[in-house]
């Protein structure tokens, strides 16, 4: 197995495990392979250097290993963050805008909601001096674990 570095367009490092560079590609490829933390599927690898231990000694451990362990932390930290809205939103779907509106103007029970809508129709919301928040939400946090 080869553990390669990645990164989608958005700058979330990631590792992925693949039998090799080219099943690498080919999943890729495919579009089999997406970011854990937003889901995007346009996915690149990351230039990474192999560790080789010839003489049995080992090397002092690099400052990189503290950035990747405090990379993990903060991966975690926002997930957590992400499962926490979920739980305490109310998922309207397509129609967040309408929603939203409908809350704001006083037509419907104050809640907190979540949703999908176009940039223009945010774009829109926040002129009408609602406030909104693009929430990227990785495909594996959308479905239920059981």
């Amino acid at each position: 197995m080869k553990v390669l570095d990645l990164q989608c367009p958005h700058g979330h490092r990631f590792e992925g495990w693949f039998a090799s560079a080219d099943d690498f590609e080919s999943q890729a490829k495919r579009q089999l392979v997406e970011c854990p933390i937003c889901g995007a599927k346009e996915v690149s690898r990351l230039p990474s250097a192999p560790r080789l231990n010839l003489s049995g000694v080992s090397d002092a451990p690099s400052s990189s290993g503290a950035s990747a362990s405090q990379a993990r932390e903060w991966q975690a930290r926002a997930m957590q963050a992400l499962r926490e809205v979920l739980e305490k939103t109310e998922n309207v779907g397509d129609r967040f805008a309408e929603e939203a509106r409908r809350i704001h103007y006083n037509e419907a029970p104050a809640r907190n909601i979540r949703g999908v809508t176009t940039p223009e129709d945010a774009k829109a919301l926040v002129e009408e001096g609602i406030d909104v928040m693009p929430l990227p939400i990785p495909a594996a946090l959308k479905e239920p674990l059981q």
